[in-house]
Parts: C-alpha cells; sequence; structure tokens
C-alpha cells in the first residue's frame, strides 16, 4: 500500500461528520444502563437544579467579595488623584507613585483564579475596561522583560505586538489582517489618547454606566501580577521602573496577588523601586473561614434536602485540611457527590422540595415501591408497626405512596428543627475552655451525624462547664439561641422560643444572687492557689463537690440547671443522628469510600492495579497476552533484591510464547529472538522509569528491586 511505510511520513484519515461520534453529556451518564429512562431524566433535571441552587449560594459567599469591594474603592479613590493641571502639592508628590494594591490571599492557590477572576469581571464592569492579568510562567525566557510587555500590550491593545531588542521603528506585518506594532510604552501610550480620545468624543463602541466622571475621561490601565512570588524580581524591578517613566501619561495601577506574606515585596523590591509604588495591604479571610462560611450556607441548612453524612464529610474537610486548603475543591468534592448520589440511588428522584418530593411520591412505579420497601430505614420502620400495619406496608403499593408522603413530611419537619438546635448548642460549648465538643460548628455537626451526641463524654464535659458559667456569658448565650429560634416557623421551635423567653425574664430579675456561696468558693480557690502537692489538690477538689451538694442553692443556680435542661431536652429531641429517621437514605449520600477514591490519589495503588491487572482499566480483552510491562512486572514480584536480567529474559519469553499459542513442545517455544529481546529491553526500561527497578553496581547482569509489597 502506498500508506504502509511509516518511515515515508504520518498520514491522517478524518472520518466523515456523519460517523463522528457523539460527545456524550451527563445525561448520558444518568440513562446509561438503566431500565426506567424516565425515572433518570427526572433524577439529571432534579440534580441540575439542585446543583445550581447551590453554586449560585456559593457564589454569593465568595471570599472574595468583602476584600474586592474595599480593592475596587481604594482603585477609584487612586483614579480621582489622576488629574491633569492639579494644584494639590500633596497630589503632586503622589503622582509619581503608581498606585498598588497588595492582595493577601493565602497559600489555597487553585482558588486564586476564581478570585482574580472575579475582580477582572468587577473592574471591567464599574471601573475600567484596561484590565490585563499575567503570570509568571507566561513571562519566563532569557527576554522576559519583553515578554512581560509583550503580554501586557496584547491584552490591552487586542493586536499583535512584535518583540525588538535592536528598540527598530514601529513595523507592520506585510498581513493586512493582522497589524503589528511595536512593544514599547511609547505605543501603549499612543493608543491609550486615541481610545480615550475616541470615548471623549463618544465615538465609542459601548458606553459603560455607572462609571464616574474622571473614569470616564481617564480610565485606569490594571495590571495584576498573579502570582508575585513566582516573577523574576529583576525582570519585575524593571518593569516598575520602566512603567514609573510613564506615570504621568498613564494611569497604572498594579494588583500584586500574594500567597505568602506582605513581606514579599520587600524581599523582591529593593527600596529604590518599592519607593515608587503607592502600596496599600489587603489581607482576605482565610481558607478556613471561607470553609465555614460555604458549610453554613450549603451544608448546614434546609433549604437543600441533599446532605451529606459523617463520613462523607469528613473525607471532604479531610482533604481540605491536609492537601489543599482549596475551597474550590471542596465545592468540586460536593458537586461529585451530588452526582454521585442522584446517579447510583433511583430513590432520589424524592429528593427535592417538599411539594416536588410529595408529587413524586405519588407518581412512584411498582419497581421503586420494591425499592422502598428495602431501604434498611423503612424495614426498621415496618418491624415498629403493629401486625396489621405491617401487611398493609408489604403488599399496599397504595399505602406504602400514603406512608412514604407523611415520612418525607416528617424527614423536613427534622431537618427544620435540627440545625436550629445544633447552632444553639454550638453557642454555648463554642466558648467553653478546649472546646469539648470542637471549635468550628461543622465538628459538632459532625459528632451529632455519627452518633447521639449526648452520649458522648464530651458533651457530659460540657454540660458540666456549663454549670459553672457566670451570669452575663449565660443569659448571652441564651440570647443567641432565642434570636436564631426566632427564624424557625415550626411548632416546636416556636413552643422551645416561649420557653426560652421565660427563662429569659427570670434571669432579669433584680434581686437575683448570683452565687449564695460566693465567699466560700473563693476562700477554697485561694486555698487551692496554695496546693502544689497532687493528692491534696485531688482532695481538695473532692471537698469543693461534696460542698456543692450539700449547700443550698442559690436563685441563679436554680436557674441556671433549668436552662442547661431546657437545652439538654431540647438536644435530645432534635439532634438525634439521620440514621433513626425513616427514608434518610433518600437524601443522604454516604460512599464515603467511592468519594476518597474519586477525590483522594494514590498514584502507586493506581499503577501497581494497572500492571498487575490491566484489564481492570482497559475494561477489554483486547489479546489473549497482556502488555509486555505487565508481564515483566509480574515476574519481577517473584524475585528478591536482585534481579538476574538473563533469567529475567527467559521467564519472559517462555511466558509470551504461551500467551501466543505456541506448542510447548516445539524447538521454538520459550526462544529469544530479537524481537523478543528489544520488548524484553522496552519492558525493562519502562519499568526503570516508573522507580521500580534500578541497575547496581554490585551486578552488572543485575538490577536492584525498589519496591515490595502488591497492590
Amino acid at each position: 500500500e502506498m500508506t504502509s511505510s511509516v518511515s515515508k511520513g504520518c498520514f491522517v484519515f478524518k472520518p466523515s461528520a456523519n460517523k463522528r461520534r457523539k460527545t456524550p453529556t451527563v445525561e448520558d451518564y444518568f440513562t446509561h444502563g438503566c431500565e426506567d429512562t424516565e425515572n433518570s431524566k427526572l433524577r439529571f433535571r432534579n440534580c441540575q437544579t439542585l446543583w445550581e441552587k447551590m453554586k449560585a449560594d456559593t457564589e454569593v459567599s465568595n471570599r472574595g467579595l468583602k476584600i474586592l469591594d474595599s480593592l475596587l474603592a481604594f482603585i477609584r479613590k487612586s483614579v480621582s488623584t489622576f488629574q491633569r493641571g492639579t494644584d494639590d502639592w500633596a497630589s503632586r508628590m503622589r503622582a509619581h507613585e503608581i498606585p498598588t494594591a497588595a492582595l493577601v490571599l493565602g497559600v489555597n492557590v487553585p482558588d486564586h483564579d476564581m478570585t482574580f477572576q472575579c475582580l477582572s469581571d468587577q473592574l471591567q464592569q464599574s471601573v475600567t475596561p484596561f484590565v490585563v492579568s499575567v503570570q509568571a510562567t507566561e513571562c519566563a525566557g532569557q527576554s522576559s522583560l519583553n515578554h512581560m510587555l509583550q503580554r501586557v500590550l496584547e491584552r490591552l491593545m487586542g493586536t499583535s505586538v512584535s518583540v525588538d531588542n535592536e528598540e527598530e521603528p514601529e513595523q507592520r506585518s506585510t498581513n493586512v489582517n493582522q497589524k503589528r506594532v511595536h512593544c514599547s510604552l511609547i505605543t501603549l501610550c499612543n493608543w491609550y489618547k486615541t481610545v480615550t480620545k475616541k470615548a471623549a468624543s463618544g465615538t465609542a463602541r459601548k458606553k459603560r454606566t455607572s462609571v464616574g466622571k474622571d473614569m470616564q475621561q481617564h480610565p485606569p490601565i490594571v495590571v495584576i501580577f498573579k502570582d508575585l512570588e513566582a516573577f523574576n524580581p529583576k525582570v519585575l524591578q524593571d518593569f516598575i521602573l520602566i512603567c514609573s517613566r510613564y506615570v504621568e501619561q498613564l494611569p497604572l495601577m498594579f494588583v500584586f496577588g500574594i500567597a505568602t506574606s506582605p513581606s514579599t515585596i520587600q524581599h523582591m523590591l529593593p527600596h529604590s523601586v518599592s519607593s515608587l509604588l503607592g502600596i496599600e495591604l489587603f489581607q482576605s479571610l482565610s481558607c478556613t473561614q471561607h470553609l465555614a462560611s460555604v458549610i453554613d450556607k450549603v451544608i448546614l441548612t434546609s433549604q437543600f434536602p441533599f446532605k451529606l453524612n459523617g463520613k462523607v464529610l469528613q473525607v471532604l474537610v479531610s482533604i481540605f485540611l491536609y492537601h489543599d486548603f482549596s475551597v474550590r475543591n471542596f465545592i468540586n468534592g460536593l458537586q461529585l457527590a451530588l452526582l454521585e448520589h442522584f446517579h447510583s440511588q433511583p430513590l432520589s428522584v424524592l429528593c427535592c422540595k417538599e411539594a416536588a418530593a410529595l408529587v413524586h411520591a405519588t407518581e412512584l412505579s411498582h419497581r421503586d415501591v420494591e425499592r422502598l420497601q428495602q431501604l434498611p430505614s423503612f424495614m426498621r420502620y415496618v418491624e415498629e408497626q403493629g401486625p396489621q400495619e405491617q401487611v398493609e406496608l408489604l403488599t399496599s403499593d397504595d399505602h406504602v405512596k400514603e406512608v412514604c408522603q407523611k415520612l418525607l413530611k416528617d424527614l423536613c419537619k427534622y431537618h427544620k428543627n435540627y440545625y436550629p438546635t445544633l447552632r444553639c448548642l454550638h453557642i454555648l460549648t463554642a466558648s467553653l475552655p478546649k472546646y469539648p465538643l470542637g471549635k468550628q460548628i461543622r465538628e459538632l455537626h459532625i459528632s451529632c451525624l455519627e452518633k447521639n451526641v449526648w452520649e458522648n463524654d464530651e458533651y457530659v464535659s460540657a454540660m458540666q462547664l456549663l454549670r459553672m458559667m457566670a451570669k452575663d456569658e449565660l443569659t448571652s448565650a441564651l440570647q443567641k439561641c432565642a434570636e436564631i429560634l426566632k427564624s424557625v416557623k415550626t411548632k416546636k421551635m416556636r413552643a422551645a422560643l416561649l420557653q426560652l423567653d421565660n427563662l429569659l425574664s427570670k434571669f432579669d430579675q433584680p434581686d437575683l444572687v448570683e452565687n449564695a456561696a460566693g465567699e466560700d468558693l473563693t476562700s477554697t480557690g485561694k486555698g487551692l492557689q496554695k496546693k502544689t502537692d497532687l493528692f491534696q489538690l485531688q482532695k481538695t477538689l473532692l471537698e469543693m463537690k461534696t460542698s456543692r451538694r450539700t449547700k443550698k442553692m442559690s436563685q441563679f443556680e436554680i436557674l441556671r440547671d433549668q436552662a442547661l435542661e431546657f437545652i439538654d431536652s431540647l438536644v435530645r429531641s432534635h439532634l438525634a443522628p439521620p440514621e433513626s429517621q425513616p427514608l434518610y437514605e433518600v437524601c443522604y449520600y454516604s460512599s464515603s469510600a467511592v468519594l476518597r477514591r474519586h477525590l483522594n490519589a494514590t498514584p502507586r495503588t493506581s499503577i501497581q492495579t494497572a500492571l498487575s491487572n490491566p484489564y481492570h482499566y482497559l475494561k477489554v480483552n483486547i489479546s489473549n497476552a497482556a502488555p509486555d510491562i505487565c508481564i515483566v512486572y509480574k515476574l519481577h514480584l517473584e524475585c528478591g533484591r536482585l534481579i538476574n536480567l538473563y533469567d529475567w529474559l527467559e521467564a519472559y519469553a517462555t511466558v509470551v510464547s504461551a500467551a501466543e499459542g505456541k506448542d510447548p513442545d516445539s524447538a521454538d517455544f520459550g526462544k529469544v529472538d530479537e524481537l523478543k529481546h528489544a520488548r524484553f529491553i522496552q519492558a525493562v526500561s519502562e519499568l526503570e522509569f516508573l522507580g521500580f527497578i534500578k541497575s547496581t553496581k554490585q551486578k552488572t547482569d543485575h538490577v536492584s528491586r525498589l519496591t515490595w509489597g502488591g497492590c
């Protein structure tokens, strides 16, 4: 054939348009291999709708919003100082400085792109159309300063810029459609004057609203350095020096993205360069605070029916704390859990708003009713019913649908009562020393998800510490709890609010004595300070405990015990784990192992799995023989620390001959020819590249094994 020789060229045969395969979508992923296509499509639509709502809430809680507001205010203020012919002496002195915002974002680098994109969008919408972002990797090379200027000019002017080290005059390409301009700030000045002159005369293509008068006449040019630490200090210094010479002609502004510390600017820029910048520092929220806000708006709310169980939430939080500090990746993991839940759980069609879930419950098919009856939580519910009710629940589909509607309403009420109670308990315990139930509310939430929180030793110790709280601290915490309960409209929370208001009114009585035995406790405390022996200290503490039991309680202590008993009853009534609720499987995703396997990569385990069982990833048995590297890997597992290459080659040739179907009694069986030898050398080289073996100087015809233990 004409194209059989690979040494003469490479030929590409593109398939016709009508034969090209359609790229699979997420909806195809849902409907693939499913018996009930309508159910799958409905689950996909519910999943998509729910994710759009969750995404909107997470974008609102973007940690950059508050800091971006102050940064935009700084840029607007700096624009007003760029005025020609001003008589203000301070403005003339500052005119030689380039306004610079040092934006400290922290070490969660994956979130930086999201923050800078949000900053660029807001700048272009309300301040200036001239915004450009550069990264250190784009300004690398021998002439990296020219590369930096080239990137800035190209993205601002929207045209090709020629990099010329000999400072030749302006050149234009022979191609009429693509104009090239000279790479210098003089070119940028001329372009800026032309553009602003057209905008002032009313010939601009698009009129931007919500922009001030000075900003319309002289909109600033904002240059964003996304990763300041990665830039070459010499290149950055030269760029700032060049820009400072044109500060009277160009309203330049810089934004430094800093991941470590503001002192990075001092380390990278000498005083002669940093004095040319009017630097103002902007500190963003910490990544843990941002995560807390996302969890508060998306997870700790009854607005979204989709929930995570304790193990899944712990996996996501652990990956955040021990790997990347990225809230963006946390949200991606949440999206993956949402997708997996709606794909793997057919009854997730009921995981939507209360009214929609009730409608879907009446339209359940017989197969869905059977799935419902097989849920562990529903089976426990059936066991708790009477004999006649059990028969109805196991035989009548209509009765199961009616009960399903009732249970879904109860599950919704459970969530509406759970989260306010959780917040009240967190308010009371977060101020305690050593945080018995955790400083963050997510830690308390995970404890409540795992088992009955009142059975934990930490809960018992927290209640003991709460019984020693002073009046002001206790009443302040209870008032915050009352504010939380006011926003809940359920009957149980309204009744709890009335009871709490009654307790707070009793605390406000003027004749309330906080501690009737204050002198005794004070004298005992002074005695404790004098004791240094451990035995004597334990003896004194036991005496204090006994005296508290025998002494008469004051009015404040009685009210304090009543308040804590009220909180304890609230916890026992509404903070039971979700596994105790029937049909909780409809809303809760619990496959933590699947989520961990997708998010927490284990390269060595994956490589060993691929080498020992290649069809785990290939999914198709292409031939009887496994890939050469897999054969070589399995043979090397049978060897010790040193592997003889000749013996290894003979064993490989024997395995390959058997896989090719040769007769074991033939003379060619297990014979090493040139082709097998070359294939073996290539496989061994690949195995060495992966780090499983290495050459050794002990014996020239041996290699040393580096790994032990299989997958």
